[in-house]
């Protein structure tokens, strides 16, 4: 077997970055669907359907998804702040920039009921200021600016519009159950792709790395750990943001 080239060596490494980056969303996604499938109570969902988001709320951690903070308030008692990651464990309010005044989204919250908004403010600012919650039918939206950056907080307000009974089958829904498979047969995938059309005297190096690092994804998707693990260990690839 023919030592590996300098150029089969630098695309070794792009893979192992890459499988990294692939077994932090694997593990994000296959940690959720284990902490739901353990819980008996239903948690909170947000939808927001012109930007495709359908996600649980927690109160534990951002890196669950989306974060209710501080948790113990609740949608017609308190306001209500939602925090999510732009980039990487799920993106959840990756496009949360293209909400505009009159836009709408929703809540399903056990106990409460399904819940109407309409966007009436949104705003760019440092990521130093304060916000002034107040309102117990305003919920405020908040993400980092720009992408990749802990910069600015993109904020968007929403007010209670309209109060419905709730849709037990929406929150029972988790459209994400499959993503972790998905994402782990798509690195297959492309991976034994690039391998054959690779050349012959280094593409044995390129085809094991794939199928080893294969291997570990689906390993995750039945046996996850927390995504944050990875993402501590590799933040410094995004600038240490």
């Amino acid at each position: 077997m023919n030592k590996p080239a300098v150029s089969t060596i630098i695309i070794l490494i792009c893979l192992a970055i890459i499988g990294l980056y692939a077994m932090g969303e694997v593990n994000y996604f296959s940690a959720k669907v284990v902490v739901e499938k353990a819980i008996t109570v239903d948690s909170p969902k947000i939808i927001i359907p012109s930007i495709g988001v359908n996600e649980k709320i927690n109160n534990q951690s951002l890196n669950q998804g989306v974060l209710s903070d501080p948790g113990e308030n609740v949608p017609t008692k308190n306001p209500v702040i939602l925090y999510g990651h732009r980039t990487l464990q799920g993106s959840p309010f990756l496009r949360l920039n293209e909400l505009n005044i009159g836009d709408t989204f929703l809540l399903e919250w056990p106990g409460i009921g399904e819940l109407n908004y309409t966007v009436t403010s949104t705003e760019t600012v440092p990521a130093e200021n304060e916000l002034n919650a107040i309102g117990k039918n305003t919920v405020y939206l908040i993400t980092c600016d720009p992408i990749g950056s802990t910069e600015n907080r993109i904020i968007i307000q929403g007010e209670l519009v309209s109060k419905n009974p709730l849709n037990t089958k929406i929150i029972k829904d988790n459209p994400q159950e499959s993503y972790a498979i998905l994402i782990s047969a798509i690195f297959l995938i492309v991976g034994l792709v690039f391998s054959f059309f690779y050349p012959k005297d280094n593409r044995i190096y390129i085809l094991i790395t794939v199928i080893i690092i294969s291997a570990v994804l689906f390993c995750c998707c039945i046996n996850p750990i927390p995504s944050e693990m990875i993402y501590d260990k590799i933040i410094f690839l995004n600038g240490g943001m």
